[in-house]
């Protein structure tokens, strides 16, 4: 019994030792996290930046026509808490490996469903497993990108745009979220239960930025008026709601009242959006 606790001591004292003695080292490829929402849809990547240094990158240090990790170290993870959508291919939400079999004009982009792998699987990497593959155009640029880069750009309520950067290419990965169809659900919702003045502002703001149902978001910013009161955000919104439905006298109130509050508030850039407003529905009249 004394000598298995002198062997375990001596276990638990060697691996202190060894603990300490690993040295934390920066990576050559560093990791990078994105989180991005899109309409009330949220992205998370996390990938590896590796560095060109001087290297030819595509068809030279990514070879043309192998299985590539989109970027270093362990496999690129793309994951969605709803489901999108990529060039007709419905992606479940969940966690998905990013890879790639770079071409010198178009490349194929796979979303694979087995996130285990190490880098781009190799031989244990099964096609089988593919969630789908889609073909992308790889576009030539001016700028050169000396670190792999991703982004999501162009975000709207209900689209985004993936891109791919590394040396002189990019890639650009167009994803669609229907976001309208969940909005409309949790209006209807949200007014069927006391709803207050800002309750019934944001729906009629959320209808005016998709340029929907115009009629019904005029009727949501007055009742916003008549429960909340005058303030420059729901005039604002309102006049235009009523220059969408051509009413521009009405427009022409609603934001000549927004810029005078407005001005009471302090808010310079209302004032000034409101009389460029002014100014352009005078013409339309």
């Amino acid at each position: 019994m004394r000598k298995l606790q002198i062997i375990s001591s001596l276990f638990v004292f060697l691996l202190a030792i060894t603990v300490q003695s690993q040295l934390i080292h920066p990576k050559a490829s560093p990791f990078s996290k994105i989180h991005q929402d899109i309409g009330l849809t949220t992205l998370e990547i996390e990938y590896s930046r590796p560095a060109a240094r001087g290297r030819q990158i595509f068809g030279g240090l990514v070879p043309y026509g192998r299985i590539w990790r989109v970027g270093a170290n362990e496999s690129t993870k793309f994951s969605v808490n709803s489901e999108i959508e990529v060039l007709g291919n419905r992606l479940p939400p969940g966690s998905y490996a990013l890879y790639a079999f770079p071409e010198e004009n178009k490349w194929e982009v796979i979303f694979h469903k087995n996130t285990s792998h190490w880098g781009d699987g190799r031989t244990a990497y099964d096609p089988s497993e593919d969630a789908f593959r889609v073909q992308i155009e790889a576009v030539e640029t001016a700028e050169w990108q000396e670190n792999f880069l991703i982004t999501i750009d162009s975000i709207s309520h209900n689209s985004a745009v993936m891109q791919w950067k590394w040396g002189n290419t990019r890639l650009s990965i167009p994803i669609f979220v229907d976001t309208q169809k969940g909005m409309l659900q949790a209006i209807e919702k949200s007014l069927d239960s006391d709803p207050s003045a800002q309750t019934y502002y944001e729906a009629a703001r959320y209808l005016q930025e998709e340029g929907i149902e115009y009629a019904a978001a005029l009727r949501y910013l007055e009742k916003a008026i008549a429960i909340g009161g005058d303030t420059y955000y729901f005039h604002r919104v309102k006049s235009l709601v009523e220059a969408a439905l051509k009413d521009y006298q009405g427009a022409i109130r609603s934001a000549q009242r927004s810029l005078e509050l407005a001005r009471a508030e302090g808010k310079d850039e209302f004032v000034r959006m409101n009389q460029e407003n002014i100014a352009t529905w005078k013409k339309s009249k």
